[in-house]
């Protein structure tokens, strides 16, 4: 590597052939070409084969493929072929899903990633980070990750946290000149900047030295490899849930082997069924369902706007019991909208003036004139507050650039923070007028008439009394207030900042960044499902409060506080009273985590929002960090959790939804497949210790693990919205999923499956012909699993959530209705199955009894689950 550290900027350009007005796209592409994408190496993916492969390496599979290899050598082709069939169609399943959850995670990764901004055929354009390439000049501003090495060429201001390369958290001021010194350490390295660091104040622009693995931090680790996504807690708990399972299975699969020899069956016989019964019996599909669940889960929400950049986020979604939100763009529209204005003595809504009254058309007219903004149907340029009266003035049809033709312009004093006001000389009907807006309590001392719709009056203490009494009113509803004045000129007459005086007065003009419409509704829903909703915003306290009490978060005003006060209470204190507290105004980054982790020690699961790069700690320090996707920086993104591409409230009470649901379809997928097995391992268990004939033959117990445990589990878990989740409380983040209750259920719904078994076995029994009665057995789990998937897709009642309202779940059923059916009818397969010719009421019994705990259960659910 050059040491470009040592070189002036131009003979840096020069080296990397480039120019300060950027690379063209020919150049661009022919450096991905030398160089690569900017990004670290990956560790090896596994190809589809070894993914296929590794599904063999589980205990249980090594198992039945021992099992099929001893049929072979004893002879049994046909347990051996169905054993085989079984254990390719589960490998190719989980193949599937595997690569399925890949491809869903893969993609919402490339939707989070960062993106730089960089000069390109001239123009500056913004690109994923990954496309960067040497030579590019990238621009650089507070709160930007930095995508690849580089060398300053421009510097304002400009500080990098270099923190994961150095281990210094203090921000380095960089510089341009170079630095004339062998060996210098990163830290020293003032005029570079190292991918991995950000931007944290002032901004500048830099030539691009080094991507991918060249940079520094490529050099220092594989970041991405180390960042691998790793097993949520749910999966992690599934899998050590599973593990336990397994091994009490096992016991259980042992003891009937050992009562099977005991009673004189053949010891391959009874090894076959032993072995089955474990597969059967352990839901070795838990951790794909969950992972495949998830993923699908995610790429919803990444739909809806809300990109899920951490898994576990998922789980937390639904424990969520306080949403830290701020105000402007969030919970309101981000944009300056006339709400009310004073003209002619009286109070009119935006929409209800009258503009043949000629005092009300002057004071919309002033607001286009006395203005520098423009609005097109593509984008608005000006301040946000002149962009406002602008559209003002266009409800009324009324377009600024024709009004301006019309009432040319003359001469202007601008605005300056200073004096607060601005004037413009316009020519209107052959005189030249100066026209003044600005803030009230500047702009009153000035006035020295009214006007009205009797005339010019003079300005009396009414008056002023009646316009500050307005004026307040507006304020404590939050409402920005400005006021316009005018007076005549002579022709030719240059104005300067004295001629401010002497004024008119036409009236005022009050706006707000209102709320956005789905914030009502959003607030309402959380408060329904036991969520509270928390303004913290660096606005005003007036303003936060009349936006927050409009929206339903705010009830009286004791419940808002400033920054300033926050400041003045010990840890202790803010814990104690800030569950009683809805709006925090005027706050710093730093009042921002002491908020947060108050509502945590609290016992609250809490979402922070956030967007700058001081509201990094704060959104690391919530459970759930979210930030935005338009207004956010690339710091506070990488801090967070979730992102939202709309900047909106009402995504995240959607997220939540969705995270609720997700978790409840995962927790009623594992109920269905648990339920399910213990159905089958009670009936066993009950055949065992009373001495019966064996009521499953081993491929019974396999194709009841292929066909009624893996689709209908997925079809579960993808379970479509429940409009009902969020009517109820937060989930308790500490509570398992697989606590008392959850086991309590599965234990009732498996029994309830056995015996409407174990009545059809013994039914096949009373006619003397075991293998009829295997057949019943076999054919009723099959269907009583099938239908029991229909409880499972919920707490409520099918008539309640819609008996065809997943689709998925219907195609499952009906996969595995046919197989069965195919097995159970057709000769060839009969054999190979053990399967005894059935009779048309024998059929009829097998329906009637597996339709039981689908009745029942639904029945229990329609009458007390309400």
């Amino acid at each position: 590597m050059s040491e470009f550290f040592r070189k002036p900027s131009g003979e840096v350009l020069k080296e990397l052939n480039t120019t300060d007005k950027g690379l063209t796209t020919e150049e661009v592409d022919k450096r991905l070409e030398q160089f690569g994408y900017n990004e670290l190496a990956e560790g090896k993916r596994k190809t589809t084969f070894q993914v296929f492969i590794e599904q063999f390496k589980d205990f249980l599979v090594i198992i039945l493929i021992v099992a099929a290899l001893i049929s072979a050598f004893l002879g049994k082709l046909e347990s051996t072929i169905v054993i085989m069939v079984v254990v390719l169609l589960n490998a190719i399943l989980g193949t599937v899903q595997h690569r399925k959850a890949e491809q869903s995670l893969n993609s919402l990764k490339a939707l989070s990633s960062p993106t730089a901004k960089v000069l390109r055929n001239g123009e500056k354009v913004e690109i994923p980070s990954r496309e960067v390439v040497v030579g590019d000049i990238l621009f650089l501003d507070a709160g930007d990750f930095v995508s690849a090495d580089g060398r300053i060429l421009e510097n304002h201001s400009l500080q990098i946290n270099e923190s994961s390369l150095t281990g210094e958290s203090l921000s380095v001021l960089k510089e341009v000149d170079p630095i004339d010194k062998d060996d210098v350490p990163i830290g020293d390295k003032k005029n570079m900047v190292f991918s991995g660091s950000f931007a944290t104040y002032g901004r500048g622009v830099v030539v691009v030295t080094n991507t991918g693995m060249s940079t520094e931090i490529g050099k220092i680790a594989n970041l991405l490899e180390s960042a691998a996504e790793k097993k949520t807690p749910l999966q992690a708990s599934l899998d050590h849930f599973g593990k336990r399972l397994a091994i009490g299975i096992i016991a259980v699969a042992l003891i009937i082997f050992g009562l099977d020899l005991f009673r004189g069956n053949e010891i391959v016989e009874s090894f076959m069924f032993a072995v089955a019964l474990a597969v059967a019996a352990i839901p070795e599909a838990l951790s794909s369902i969950v992972t495949i669940v998830l993923a699908f889960g995610t790429q919803k929400m990444a739909k809806e706007n809300a990109i899920v950049r951490k898994l576990h986020a998922v789980e937390s979604l639904g424990s969520i019991s306080v949403i830290c939100s701020d105000k402007t763009g969030t919970l309101t529209q981000n944009k300056m909208t006339v709400q009310k204005v004073y003209v002619d003595n009286k109070v009119v809504e935006q929409e209800q003036l009258n503009l043949e009254n000629p005092i009300e058309k002057q004071i919309v007219l002033m607001g286009l004139l006395c203005n520098d903004s423009v609005t097109t149907e593509k984008k608005e340029i000006g301040d946000p507050t002149e962009i406002a009266l602008v559209n003002f003035g266009e409800t009324y049809q009324l377009d600024e650039l024709k009004v301006r033709e019309e009432y040319p312009r003359l001469q202007e004093l601008p605005f300056d923070s200073d004096r607060k006001l601005m004037s413009t000389v316009n020519k209107y009907e052959g005189k030249n007028y100066m026209l003044t807006k600005g803030a009230l309590d500047v702009l009153l001392s000035r006035i020295v008439k009214i006007e009205t719709s009797k005339g010019v009056e003079n300005f009396t203490d009414e008056h002023k009394k009646e316009i500050e009494k307005t004026n307040h009113d507006f304020s404590m509803n939050g409402l920005r207030v400005l006021g316009f004045a005018y007076k005549e000129l002579k022709e030719g007459q240059e104005i300067d900042f004295k001629d401010e005086n002497d004024l008119t007065f036409v009236g005022l003009v009050s706006m707000m960044d209102p709320p956005r419409t789905e914030s009502y509704e959003a607030v309402a829903a959380c408060i329904e499902a036991g969520i509270k909703p928390v303004m913290i915003t660096g606005d005003h306290k007036i303003t936060a409060s009349a936006i927050a009490k409009d929206i339903g978060i705010l009830k009286n005003e004791s419940e808002a506080i400033e920054g300033s006060e926050i400041e003045k209470w010990s840890d202790d204190m803010l814990k104690e009273k800030v569950a009683d507290l809805s709006v925090f105004a005027r706050v710093s980054p730093e009042h921002k985590i002491r908020i947060v982790r108050a509502w945590q020690e609290n016992g609250n699961v809490v979402a922070m929002t956030g967007d700058g790069v001081n509201d990094g700690p704060a959104l690391k320090q919530a459970d759930i960090g979210v930030a935005m996707g338009i207004t956010g920086t690339e710091v506070a993104k990488e801090a967070s959790s979730m992102v939202l591409t709309d900047d909106n409230f009402s995504t995240i009470v959607k997220a939540i939804s969705n995270g609720r649901s997700i978790y409840a379809n995962i927790q009623n997928a594992i109920r269905f497949l648990l339920s399910g097995n213990t159905g089958a391992v009670l009936t066993v268990i009950y055949a065992s210790i009373l001495a019966l004939p064996v009521p499953f033959a081993a491929v019974h117990l396999l194709f009841i693990n292929l066909v009624t445990d893996s689709l209908p589990a997925i079809a579960i878990g993808l379970e479509p919205h429940n409009e009902n989740i969020m009517k109820e409380k937060p989930r308790d983040i500490d509570v398992p999923l697989l606590n008392k209750s959850f086991t309590r259920r599965v234990l009732v719904e498996g029994i309830i499956i056995a015996i409407s078994t174990l009545v059809a076995f013994h039914i096949g029994l009373s006619t003397g012909d075991p293998l009829i009665a295997s057949t019943m057995a076999f054919a009723t789990l099959c269907l009583a699993r099938l239908f029991h998937g229909f409880n499972a897709r919920s707490n409520y009642s099918i008539f309640k959530i819609g008996l065809f309202s997943n689709k998925y779940l219907w195609l499952a059923v009906i996969i595995g209705v046919a197989l069965l059916h195919i097995v159970l009818l057709l000769p060839p397969l009969m054999g190979v199955f053990e399967i005894a010719v059935l009779t048309g009421a024998q059929l009829g019994t097998i329906y009637g009894l597996a339709l039981v705990p689908f009745v029942v259960i639904q029945l229990y659910k329609l009458i007390f689950v309400k």
